[in-house]
């Protein structure tokens, strides 16, 4: 047995992708994990501090830890239509945009990186957990909030307005699907261990899709105060084809982005090889 240290959220959609291969449902080839549960932002500051084998991670963070983690094909939320959005109590122009004070998610998020290249202007923002930041704008704390998960499907009814989708930003620029957030494996790992991981990862995304029902108590345990239409439309938004294999085009679309932040001066230089190869 091999065991390795895992980070992934609470969030439906890496609940949902990974509940088989930690409940035994697939065969691991003898891979054991090590749970880290956290948001997004908090696997980003892990893997900064090191120490963590396999972990989720924001497109973002990735892109300053190449030198120290491969992207796997298997696990990435990348598609159509489901990126973080930006919300106010009422509608702003881009002026009134880059000049506003903005709650983010976090400094290394996706959601911040589009939001960098949409409005480079926009320099006021305070680092905010992702599910206060809806409360942060109603309060007044905030002019405008950046959300991303289950948010997406609240913000209409707490009396919030869409100023942009940034997918939809991304996709009509560049053609391509949005790279949200991937699985990487530690260049300190054999290799074999590596391709081991991702052909796990990709069992246990395909079982999700074949048996909904049997990973949904997993999903529930750790969705609290989710009702279950709000959980099956955010795993429908963020779990994909891509999730099970990111193929030319998830893998294209991946390139694109870390080129696009290269050369605004977003990312610092990356490793030439950043895919498990």
């Amino acid at each position: 047995m091999t065991k390795l240290s895992l980070g992934f959220s609470p969030c439906p959609n890496d609940t949902f992708i990974f509940d088989a291969m930690l409940h035994g449902r697939v065969d691991t080839e003898g891979l054991e994990f090590e749970v880290f549960m956290e948001d997004v932002e908090a696997l980003n500051r892990r893997a900064f501090a090191g120490g963590i084998a396999v972990t989720k991670l924001s497109y973002h963070a990735f892109a300053y830890l190449t030198d120290r983690y491969v992207l796997l094909d298997a696990g990435s939320a990348l598609g159509n239509n489901c990126g973080p959005l930006l919300v106010a109590r009422s509608p702003m122009d881009a002026a009134a945009i880059a000049s506003a004070r903005i709650a983010i998610p976090g400094k290394m998020t996706t959601a911040n990186f589009l939001l960098s290249l949409a409005y480079p202007d926009a320099l006021d923002k305070t680092e905010t957990l992702f599910s206060d930041i809806e409360d942060a704008v109603l309060d007044g704390r905030v002019d405008a909030g950046l959300i991303i998960h289950e948010n997406r499907f609240t913000y209409a009814q707490k009396g919030l307005v869409k100023l942009i989708d940034l997918g939809e930003y991304w996709e009509t620029t560049t053609g391509l699907p949005i790279p949200l957030g991937g699985i990487v494996a530690s260049r300190e790992l054999p290799v074999e261990i590596r391709h081991k991981v991702n052909r796990v990862m990709r069992r246990s995304v395909e079982y999700a899709f074949a048996h909904p029902d049997e990973v949904m108590p997993f999903v529930r345990l750790h969705a609290q105060a989710m009702d279950d239409a709000v959980m099956k439309a955010h795993i429908d938004l963020y779990v994909s084809d891509y999730t099970a294999d990111l193929g030319e085009k998830g893998r294209s679309a991946v390139a694109q982005m870390f080129r696009i932040a290269r050369e605004k001066n977003v990312i610092p230089a990356y490793a030439e090889n950043i895919f498990i190869n």
